[in-house]
């Protein structure tokens, strides 16, 4: 493998965003989660078994970490969980009527959060791409902003979605994280959230736009799959959902799903500034065509026709990337430096593929538990397991052989197309045990 042509690069210097010790803050943010644990455990004990009790606690030491690791998250916690109370106190322990109420049919109930969380992001990522073109940087921080506020709505809605499913039936309560409506949900929100970390890490707001084009597709096709499915509906779960490790397992699959995100989306930058002074566009048709594929990512994975809907999706999809290679000039100047571009790949596959090998391990239990064996080779096991050798290649090159530059960049995209087929495409075009979100 040629790596000569790479730049030689130096790790960045990158502000930590954690503290050195524990101090009164801390210390009053675990007593704040614990008091609420127990309120939760005392409330809804007798609907949890005691691997959820188990899973509710242990959530207790993980935010207090993930707080003094980036302390933004402290307020964020709150505010979601103070939001998402004042929509269950709202409902009054009862469904009937909350069409009538103004703050469950405007603003809580899980659908009018959900539909402000996509909202919030299509702003933020127009917000973004301003800021991107403009000298100042007002436009860039409404993005980070609005970015935030899209994320604390995301999260309220899966909280509120958790609660009404138990008003519907205590047989039929789950945790969100069980269909195609409800994992792009936590999709988004993850996304983001990694990238906001990665915004304050490294002390720049101009990877927004092209991580917000991710996440800008995954609410097109939320916004789709509940306009033409319904998908906003609770259902009761199929037998083989009904268990805890999905609890664990779905949430770790998509820190590694949103994390492998972030990477291609900061390759996309890392070849439009490398490219920037490039003057023939021959040299950006591989990038085009992968920056398209991966813009209309939903529509690559459809049986049918094209649908109006997709067909205006794909060719605005065309035309933005088109624009992102014409105007590269422009947009490579606001852009962090190679260096830190290619650090920020490096640290997401790595938390990424950290995640996703939990995930994998935690897949392979659960399998056992309900299947008798710990691999089948059935599609969706084969598939991230393909996954899994993709990203560990990845790792391997760039421990070993000092893999970077823009074939590394390449790698990145390529592999969110991996990604996305073991993800979306399995279900789609392979049947296996695990088909249960097909369109």
């Amino acid at each position: 493998m040629n790596t000569a042509t790479a730049p030689q690069l130096t790790m960045p210097s990158v502000h930590s965003v954690g503290r050195g010790r524990l101090g009164l803050i801390d210390v009053g943010f675990f007593l704040l989660l614990a008091m609420a644990a127990g309120y939760s455990n005392q409330q809804y004990g007798d609907s949890m078994d005691i691997y959820e009790t188990v899973i509710l606690w242990a959530c207790v030491p993980s935010i207090v970490f993930l707080g003094w690791l980036w302390p933004a998250l402290r307020p964020y916690f709150v505010g979601c969980a103070v939001l998402a109370l004042i929509g269950i106190a709202t409902y009054g322990g009862t469904s009937q009527g909350a069409d009538e109420k103004f703050l469950l049919k405007y603003f809580l109930a899980s659908q009018s959060a959900i539909l402000w969380m996509s909202f919030l992001f299509l702003f933020s990522s127009v917000t973004y791409w301003i800021g991107t073109f403009s000298r100042g940087e007002t436009a860039l921080w409404m993005g980070s902003v609005t970015a935030w506020a899209a994320c604390v709505m995301g999260f309220v809605g899966l909280l509120v979605r958790w609660y009404e499913s138990y008003l519907i039936s205590p047989d039929v309560g789950y945790i969100p994280v069980s269909n195609l409506y409800e994992v792009f949900i936590l999709f988004a929100v993850i996304t983001a959230m990694f990238y906001l970390y990665y915004e304050q890490r490294y002390k720049t707001r101009a990877l927004g736009g092209f991580v917000s084009i991710i996440i800008v597709a995954a609410v097109g096709f939320l916004l789709w799959y509940t306009a033409t499915r319904s998908a906003h509906e609770i259902q009761p779960l199929v037998p083989a959902l009904q268990s805890w490790w999905m609890k664990i397992h779905v949430p770790a699959n998509f820190v590694g799903y949103g994390t492998f995100s972030i990477a291609a989306m900061v390759g996309f930058a890392y070849l439009i500034k490398a490219k920037a002074e490039e003057t023939s566009l021959k040299a950006f048709i591989p990038l085009f065509i992968l920056g398209i594929l991966l813009c209309a990512e939903p529509l690559v994975f459809r049986r049918t026709g094209l649908p109006d809907y997709w067909a205006l999706y794909f060719g605005l999809s065309a035309i933005f990337v088109g624009g992102i290679i014409v105007f590269r000039r422009r947009i490579s100047e606001k852009l962090p430096s190679l260096e830190v571009l290619d650090d920020v790949m490096y640290r997401a596959i790595a938390i990424g593929f950290a995640f996703f090998t939990v995930a994998t391990i935690l897949g392979a239990l659960w399998a056992a538990e309900a299947w008798g064996t710990y691999w089948q080779w059935d599609p969706k096991e084969t598939w991230a397991l393909i996954v899994w050798l993709n990203y560990a290649a990845w790792l391997h090159l760039r421990m070993v052989k000092g893999l970077r530059g823009q074939f590394a960049a390449y790698w990145s995209l390529i592999g969110l197309l991996i990604t996305g087929f073991a993800f979306l495409g399995v279900n789609m075009f392979l049947s296996g045990l695990h088909s249960y979100g097909e369109l």
